[in-house]
């Protein structure tokens, strides 16, 4: 006798989840839980209640929100898988799917679970979650020097000194936060391991790796340099229907804290890394303008980054080149 295997759909507010346990026979139960530790124990009763301690869960990827729970779930051996949340409305969309709810939504996400059969989610290391808090709050710092530094451009005289007290903070917090982070990586081998095979890479520094370190790890779950590129939401999207081609852009939508971090590594590698350079002249002599080669730049940093780890050998730009 085949084992059936039921669906959970899990949707994430900041104080409680909605839960949608999908039957064998297309019917739902339905039952929401506090955002909580006890929360947490009260849900994995409640599976045990209706034998789905082997169900496959899914959960939208909440940030904040949803780490508690995910990591809950996956201590205790739950198969629990977190999705991009785009994916899971593309699906709606395919479905028609008018109801807005929290329940609606979880059960669409059930549903998602059943159709698609994602992939496990495996909790990165303590190392790891711990340097993705760093490099979040170093951005969220950074993002606030820059907010006050337009502030003091256009400010009022009796403003002026406010604005210079937070920004002496702030700068001495980033400076704080960037030695935390690099001492965090080098007390760790795998993560300073990594580190030093990526400083080999022409255009990249230490900044950019930091992120790269937080965001790719575990770095064994990507089979191939598309699977990254797609992680960071920088493939292309293609707008094409009979004769007719649309504009082509990326599809952000992966990391954006990728994303973000390889602009000017891309910048800088279309000048001073000999792979990259090359590849760039060849696109701009193809007619592409410089936006369009600076993305494809980035692209091409990740395909480097991969081949550079999957090797564990540094950067060469006659191995690249060959």
């Amino acid at each position: 006798m085949t084992h059936t295997i039921l669906h959970v759909g899990i949707d994430l507010a900041k104080r409680k989840f909605d839960v949608a346990l999908l039957n064998a026979d297309g019917k739902y139960r339905s039952k929401v839980f506090p955002n909580t530790p006890q929360g947490f124990d009260l849900l994995h009763d409640w599976l045990s209640e209706h034998d789905a301690l082997e169900a496959h869960l899914c959960m939208e990827t909440t940030g904040a929100y949803g780490r508690d729970l995910a990591r809950f779930l996956a201590y205790h051996k739950l198969w629990v898988s977190v999705v991009n949340p785009a994916q899971i409305h593309a699906f709606g969309k395919t479905e028609l799917v008018r109801a807005k709810t929290d329940k609606a939504d979880a059960r669409l996400i059930a549903r998602y679970c059943k159709t698609h059969n994602p992939a496990q989610w495996i909790p990165p290391a303590d190392e790891v979650e711990i340097l993705q808090a760093l490099v979040q709050r170093l951005d969220d710092l950074l993002t606030l020097q820059n907010m006050e530094n337009n502030r003091l451009e256009n400010a009022e005289l009796p403003a002026v000194p406010s604005i210079r007290k937070i920004l002496t903070v702030v700068c001495q917090e980033i400076e704080t936060i960037r030695r935390q982070i690099q001492e965090h990586i080098d007390d760790h081998p795998d993560l300073h391991s990594k580190k030093e095979l990526l400083l080999s890479i022409p255009g990249i520094g230490e900044a950019t790796i930091a992120t790269l370190l937080a965001f790719l790890s575990p770095f064994e779950r990507f089979v191939s340099p598309k699977q990254m590129v797609a992680y960071a939401g920088l493939n292309p999207r293609i707008r094409q229907s009979g004769q007719w081609n649309g504009k082509t852009s990326i599809a952000k939508t992966g990391n954006s804290q990728l994303r973000k971090a390889l602009y000017m590594p891309a910048v800088c590698a279309k000048r001073f890394n000999p792979v990259v350079a090359v590849f760039c002249e060849r696109l701009l002599a193809r007619g592409k303008c410089q936006m369009q080669v600076i993305v494809a730049a980035m692209r091409k940093l990740l395909h480097i980054v991969y081949g550079v780890l999957k090797s564990g050998r540094p950067f060469s730009s006659e191995i690249a080149l060959a």
